[in-house]
């Protein structure tokens, strides 16, 4: 009986060693991954993402879904995977707009952009603009402000939604040129925001340039100015604010690979280096460079950290001078 015990201690023990192998030489990913896009599709944000999300099916071997959950400026969808396994089949495109904004906005968070997410990689950076419908006359952000200031209260501009950075660059728009009496409308998404203006339902828009660029070139929107430090390389008959202007109306967002906190190391890693290959194909830098975005090299864990944290220095005082909140 004795021998019959020992031996079936043996098998037993023979049999979990050989789960235990199996499990630590399971390699990642080895099932599709989910990207999280916390805002509406066809907005800069969604347009970037399902580009990333192509590229790093390849590179990695595993389909890479793209799942949108929009609303509340994007903290549903950065809450979702704030609260899932730590295991890398769940990241989120993140945004200056929900990683370095939402944290002064939000009256009773749902995400702590800092201590509940694991930086995998910064993809890239985007200007904004301020753009209009062909029916309203303005053609640069002067006229634009004239305009407004003799029609106080008729003019209302669309945004992605409350507290993002689209609407405190309009915001802060507003307040460099007198006090602008225009209204927010609030979408959850750019998608939304960009139909109800190309129908002339609302007359101003304000989001990142890669959205409002293609629609400037077929007629259905105009561009007044974009929010960058020079004119962008595609696009140059679209002055900056700068230039007309507004040397203090510079903003743009980005866009951050994120995965929930505690994720393993081994496996941020295994993703950091996947989005170095995709940043090193000369096509993808080409997609990029065709809806406006600014590639950000080498940005591995870390130095995407520093980028989060160096973005939140800067917006922090914009979003208390606009007495921005969310609840």
């Amino acid at each position: 009986m004795k021998h019959f015990f020992r031996t079936l201690f043996f098998i037993t023990l023979v049999f979990s060693c050989a789960t235990i192998a199996r499990a630590q030489n399971t390699s990642y990913p080895n099932m599709p991954i989910r990207l999280v896009i916390p805002f509406a599709p066809g907005g800069s944000t969604d347009i970037l993402g399902r580009k990333l999300a192509v590229r790093l099916s390849v590179v990695l071997g595993q389909t890479v879904i793209v799942d949108n959950r929009a609303g509340a400026a994007g903290m549903i969808g950065c809450a979702e995977v704030a609260r899932a396994k730590p295991d890398g089949y769940t990241l989120l495109l993140g945004t200056t707009g929900t990683h370095a904004i939402n944290p002064f906005t939000m009256t009773q968070p749902s995400y702590d952009s800092v201590k509940d997410f694991t930086p995998v990689a910064l993809i890239g950076t985007q200007p904004f603009s301020i753009a209009v419908h062909p029916s309203v006359p303005a053609q640069n952000l002067m006229e634009l402000t004239a305009l407004v200031k003799a029609n106080p209260g008729k003019y209302s501009y669309a945004s992605a939604g409350t507290g993002g950075i689209a609407h405190l660059t309009a915001e802060l728009f507003k307040s460099l040129a007198g006090k602008l009496d225009i209204t927010h409308i609030p979408y959850k998404g750019g998608g939304p925001a960009l139909q109800d203006v190309l129908a002339g339902r609302v007359q101003i828009f304000s989001d990142s340039f890669s959205t409002t660029y293609p629609q400037h070139k077929s007629g259905s929107l105009r561009v007044l100015a974009m929010t960058a430090v020079s004119r962008s390389k595609s696009a140059q008959d679209i002055p900056t604010a700068i230039e007309s202007g507004y040397p203090d109306l510079i903003s743009a967002t980005a866009g951050i690979l994120l995965a929930p906190v505690a994720t393993p190391k081994a496996v941020v890693d295994l993703l950091s280096k996947a989005v170095d290959k995709v940043m090193m194909n000369p096509a993808f830098l080409a997609e990029l460079e065709a809806i406006s975005v600014d590639p950000a090299i080498n940005y591995g864990p870390e130095k995407t950290a520093q980028f989060i944290r160096a973005e939140m220095a800067k917006w922090s005082p914009v979003v208390k001078s606009t007495n921005t909140k969310m609840e």
